[in-house]
């Protein structure tokens, strides 16, 4: 903004005069030069117009005349005797001068400041934070007014090379005392760690939990109140926090080393978010108080200037205050998501905990099958010995032997056969049948179908046992029960039955739907279906699932399909709503 006008007007005598207007801000006041026509030359007029006026000097010549104005916004800057045309260029000018005035001032002020503050720096002889936060406060002023263009760039600039200076020198004096600080910093580490080491040997030899828990307390007190770097500090806390973790496992059980679930991470999260929108709150409502406090004082203000200056800080607090309740906002939006997640996080662990029954009921009637089978063989094997006994009788008998009674001992021993075999069917159909209502799914007509095929075979082998020799009649029996077992237990995968793809982290009802739809029905399919395959098929179905990633989804399918339940709710939690930060940051790291 200049601060310098010329422009022609007339004298009291109607005289034709070179008119030329100066601000000085340091005093609140106006040079007024006038020219005669006779001195006001078209070269002199030039230099005023296209060099003077834009703060070059320009050399005056004999005979003009000054007069001192004050700059106020009821007085005119000319005296009456002085006319010009453009009045309204006046008017503006002398707005424009007293924004100009009051900038100058801001300036003035900041200047003595930042003296203050340099000298208080030149004076240390060691780094302080408190002068450091007083020096990052002062430039946050200065920075607001910047934004609010209350100060000159030309002014913002010299502030700004002055405060650089100053945090030049506090940054020397800063990185001496961390240099000191990580020597301090690594002997306390190499402290810590040779007493978890000692505390870590004592549990490896089985030694008094209790007391070593008690230990372990007094060293996470010492921990807190001992000073590390970030580093060393996370370090300590590892070892610390698993030599807990182990001690309580040993002492209290599996479970009372948890406490690192995806649940319980989304609690901790979401009450660390809580206690600071409070402390947001707490310090929104301490900027109002400090805002009303300055608006009870500008109405007694001492002087026009401590007024301004009050004027300056309301606006200060005020933008204070809007930045602070921008921040509270996306507080309240991340509550909010965070709300979301945790509803999701219960239903999740629902379905899991669902899937555990499934998983132990599939468990059990494995168990179950197999021992039925097992008892099966049993049993054929005790037939087999009676088969064998028959056959050595029949070859010990006279050939006048009747063949009634051979067809008579090999039909009974069919017949316990079938017996035997029905009955372990029967038992092995009901385990099938409990599995079927555990898991949802549709098998009772293949569990009918295969007690049908079973049907059939006993009667066969019971109707052609009297047209075979002895030695045929044998194998069928040993082969024949082992092929009917064989078909009592179909997975699901076999008979055609969708699997829960909503158990791999990051497929929700909807991609479920879209992966059915293209044939992906089961956790083996979908193992064998690339990421890429799976990101192609996601693009197809909208641009709303582009943002989805199924980097880890075959893996999880895959662990699901063999059955790996625990391998699969350990990655899953650490992973990210399906994602695997821990890979996606080595992978950027390379």
């Amino acid at each position: 903004m200049k601060t310098k006008l010329v422009l022609w007007g007339t004298n009291e005598k109607e005289e034709k005069v070179l008119i030329a207007l100066e601000l000085r801000p340091s005093d609140t006041k106006v040079n007024v030069y006038t020219f005669p026509e006779s001195l006001a030359t078209e070269e002199f007029g030039k230099k005023m117009f296209d060099e003077w006026r834009n703060g070059q000097a320009v050399l005056f010549p004999e005979g003009y005349q000054t007069m001192e104005r004050e700059l106020s916004l009821t007085e005119p800057l000319l005296p009456d005797s002085l006319k010009v045309e453009r009045g309204d260029v006046i008017q503006r000018a002398q707005t424009e001068w007293q924004f100009v005035v009051l900038s100058e001032k801001l300036n003035q002020v900041y200047k003595a400041e930042l003296a203050e503050l340099k000298e208080k720096i030149e004076q240390l002889t060691s780094y302080d934070s408190k002068t450091w936060e007083a020096l990052k406060t002062f430039w946050s002023k200065v920075q607001g007014q910047v934004r609010d263009r209350n100060l000159f760039r030309d002014h913002a600039n010299s502030l700004r090379e002055n405060t650089n200076e100053l945090f030049s020198k506090m940054k020397e004096m800063r990185a001496a005392l961390n240099k000191e600080f990580e020597g301090m910093s690594q002997t306390h580490f190499e402290t810590f760690k040779n007493t978890l080491g000692e505390l870590e040997e004592k549990v490896t030899k089985g030694m008094n939990l209790s007391n070593i828990f008690n230990e372990l307390k007094e060293v996470q007190k010492q921990f807190r109140e001992t000073k590390f770097t970030k580093e060393h500090r996370a370090k300590v806390w590892s070892k610390l926090d698993g030599l807990f973790k182990t001690v309580k496992e040993k002492k209290y059980g599996p479970e009372a080393a948890g406490g690192n679930s995806p649940s319980d991470r989304l609690s901790k999260r979401y009450d660390g978010l809580m206690n600071a929108i409070g402390k947001m709150e707490h310090s929104i409502q301490r900027d109002r108080n400090d805002l009303k406090y300055e608006d009870r004082k500008i109405a007694n203000s001492e002087g026009q200037l401590e007024a301004q200056i009050r004027q300056a800080k309301i606006k200060m607090i005020e933008e204070r205050i809007r930045s602070k309740e921008e921040k509270l906002a996306d507080m309240h939006r991340t509550r909010q998501e965070l709300e979301k997640k945790k509803e999701a996080q219960v239903e999740k662990d629902k379905r899991r905990a669902e899937q555990q029954k499934i998983q132990e009921a599939k468990e059990a009637a494995k168990a179950k099958i197999k021992e039925e089978m097992k008892a099966a063989e049993s049993a054929r094997e005790a037939q087999g010995e009676k088969l064998e006994k028959a056959a050595d009788a029949i070859k010990g008998k006279p050939q006048e032997t009747k063949v009634e009674e051979v067809l008579e001992a090999v039909t009974e021993t069919a017949s316990e056969v079938g017996e035997q075999i029905r009955d372990t069917i029967e038992d092995a159909v009901d385990t099938v049948k409990a599995i079927a209502e555990v898991v949802g799914g549709k098998i009772q007509e293949k569990v009918q179908e295969t007690k049908e095929k079973i049907q059939e075979t006993i009667e066969e082998v019971t109707e052609e046992a009297p047209k075979v020799e002895v030695e045929e009649i044998e194998e069928e029996e040993v082969s024949t029960p082992a092929e009917a077992i064989n078909v009592v237990a179909p997975k699901a995968e076999k008979a055609g039955l969708p699997e829960d793809l909503k158990i791999v982290e990051g497929i929700g009802p909807k991609i479920e739907e879209i992966l059915q739809g293209v044939g992906i029905k089961t956790w083996d399919q979908l193992a064998k279906t690339s990421p890429a395959q799976l990101s192609s098929i996601l693009l197809t179905a909208g641009s709303r699932y582009k943002s989805h990633n199924p980097s880890t989804w075959p893996k999880q399918a895959r662990m699901a399909a063999d059955g790996q339940w625990d391998e699969l709710k350990a990655w899953q939690d650490e992973l990210d709503g399906g994602i695997d930060r821990k890979a996606q940051q080595r992978a950027e790291e390379e």
